[in-house]
């Protein structure tokens, strides 16, 4: 058992998402006569669920950093209809509107970021005035009417990768892209345990790195057959791509740069952060422009989807995202989280709404259903850390300590204890 954190991960609430992940597909599976693993469901699901996964990847880190921001889908909502009116009336090319919605979402980020960082109005009424603003703004702008976007933003929230090369019967660039995944996990293993010698840390046995590897590649290959087998004209959908390459990037960001780090910082101890030498304005800025811009290009790609911009479009994203989030393992408080997790989350809700739409469940029954899903998978977990006792990954991985008095220990230092139960945060020269 103490290799099963090494092959699954050190995140033992993420590994208990992923556990409830494939619970999840397998009951709906069997329970919908094996309609969920399919081509053409799993190509749905990924379009579908595309801009709330992206809208997790920047809400995790606001999370992390101690705030929360209500109007994402707002943004997402008029940068969309910006750029679809300027796509219309006045002849902006597809490429410079992709580009102007980036920009929109920037300002709106900008904004709402000088208030929280600099002028020191918490992030929640910030963004609940911006969430109310840019709703007005948007039927303000679009009249309160449909907008359609041209066949290119259509392909950028609802295409496929194109067919090359010779007829195998499979989509090729699927198959490549399916390939590259695989070697870049056996890469970043290599590396991995090739550092962890470096710095004389502990590297597991060869055959935890095995056993890992070959779950992963199981898996991938898996869903790398269904979505190069679809129906003719589809294969893995340029949402999905550009989902993939922006949680590689923010995961790079939040758990392997300073930027990352002091978001960290930041959302774990503020005043600790600032006394390390931390620019807490310059970091709570980020982290709500980053918000926004995510939001905007999460926006886009709805509109893609959907082949036009209307004054409905963002209604309730920021609770799908921000549920997302904290079912991913985030705290409340700030200062944990993952990039990884978010998307666990996110992947636990797609998977709940879609097979119980699949099963004929109403949608009255399905936002209760999935209410209750957020409430048990938050308030387990803080129930049992109040009793001391594990988390339910903590039962599922047999972690509890035994109960046997231990040794009385000298006391920490309080500086020590502060720096060690935050982390990111260093200690003051």
């Amino acid at each position: 058992m103490r290799h099963i954190k090494d092959i699954f991960g050190g995140n033992r609430r993420q590994f208990g998402m992923l556990i409830a992940l494939v619970a999840l597909v397998v009951f709906f599976q069997v329970a919908t006569g094996g309609a969920v693993v399919t081509s053409i469901n799993l190509m749905n699901l990924l379009n579908g669920n595309a801009y709330i996964l992206i809208l997790a990847i920047g809400m995790v880190l606001v999370i992390i950093a101690g705030h929360i921001d209500l109007s994402v889908g707002s943004v997402a909502a008029f940068a969309g209809i910006v750029t679809a009116i300027a796509m219309r009336d006045l002849g902006v090319p597809w490429w410079a509107g992709i580009l102007l919605c980036l920009a929109v979402g920037a300002l709106a980020g900008a904004w709402q970021g000088f208030w929280v960082a600099y002028v020191g109005i918490p992030a929640f009424i910030v963004t609940l005035a911006g969430m109310l603003l840019f709703r007005g703004a948007n039927q303000f702008v679009g009249q309160s009417n449909s907008v359609p976007v041209p066949p290119q933003i259509q392909y950028l929230g609802g295409g496929y990768l194109p067919e090359v090369g010779p007829r195998t019967g499979y989509n090729n660039l699927t198959l490549l892209l399916g390939l590259l995944v695989i070697a870049g996990l056996v890469l970043g293993e290599v590396i991995q345990r090739r550092n962890r010698r470096r710095i004389q840390a502990e590297v597991p046995p060869v055959w935890v790195s095995v056993v890992k590897l070959a779950l992963l590649a199981a898996v991938i290959y898996a869903a790398t057959y269904l979505f190069a087998t679809g129906r003719a004209g589809t294969s893995f959908p340029v949402p999905g791509l550009i989902l993939a390459v922006l949680v590689i990037f923010y995961w790079f960001v939040s758990s392997r740069t300073v930027t990352g780090r002091h978001v960290y910082a930041v959302g774990g101890n503020k005043q600790a952060a600032a006394l390390s030498g931390v620019n807490t304005k310059r970091v709570n800025f980020f982290v709500m422009m980053n918000m926004s811009i995510l939001a905007s290009l999460a926006g886009l790609i709805f509109v893609g989807r959907s082949t036009s911009s209307g004054p409905f479009d963002g209604v309730n994203w920021e609770l799908d995202a921000i549920a997302a989030v904290f079912i991913g393992g985030a705290a409340v408080s700030g200062g944990v989280g993952t990039v990884i997790g978010a998307l666990i989350g996110g992947l636990v809700m797609a998977v709940l709404n879609n097979g119980l739409q699949l099963l004929g469940v109403g949608a009255d029954w399905t936002q209760m259903i999935k209410g209750l899903v957020l409430l048990i998978a938050v308030a387990f977990d803080v129930w049992n850390k109040t009793q001391g006792k594990p988390s339910i990954t903590g039962l599922l991985l047999g972690t509890r300590k035994p109960r046997e008095a231990a040794p009385p220990a000298e006391p920490a230092d309080p500086v020590d204890q502060a720096s060690t139960e935050r982390p990111g945060v260093g200690q003051q020269s």
